[in-house]
């Protein structure tokens, strides 16, 4: 767990330095944070809510430097049963613009496809930053959500889409 939190420390520092405040930042890459997200994710993997919840990972050099994590979809506008999430994806800073995103977002779709989903939505930050530039890029669009991440100051999110598989009927 270790290696998964310090990725997502490290990614959020860097994507969102310019666009989260400072003070918020800073906690991220505090121990108390640390320990937090370290009991999250070790919950979530020792007891997911659904089969369908995935934790996948890229790798180099036997070492991780990226990962996503996935399942049905969260919102109460979507249908859990045919849409699904990325609910985090990252990769560490030092190993951005060598592939791992792509091959991190490829295999999600590739999962979710299996299991049956038709759409998968992500949640960005509204201000420019590289994972909306990232899924932008990647062909998906924004649907229409937003909502707001509550930091001590409110910041605007959007969701983007993407339809995958087919359906049927």
């Amino acid at each position: 767990m270790d290696t998964i939190v310090a990725i997502q420390v490290a990614a959020w520092r860097s994507m969102y330095a310019d666009v989260l405040p400072d003070e918020v930042i800073t906690e991220l890459a505090g121990a108390e944070a640390g320990e937090r997200f370290r009991e999250q994710w070790h919950s979530s993997l020792r007891s997911p809510p659904t089969s369908w919840h995935r934790l996948l990972v890229s790798t180099e050099r036997r070492a991780v430097v990226g990962f996503a994590a996935l399942g049905p979809a969260g919102d109460p506008d979507r249908w859990p049963a045919t849409d699904a999430e990325i609910y985090a994806l990252h990769v560490d800073p030092d190993h951005v613009r060598l592939g791992h995103g792509s091959r991190l977002l490829n295999a999600c779709v590739d999962h979710l496809t299996e299991d049956g989903f038709h759409a998968v939505h992500v949640w960005t930050l509204e201000a420019p930053n590289p994972l909306r530039a990232f899924v932008e890029a990647a062909g998906w669009a924004p649907d229409g959500a937003r909502r707001e991440l509550d930091v001590g100051e409110r910041v605007p999110m959007v969701r983007f889409h993407a339809s995958i598989g087919e359906r049927t009927g």
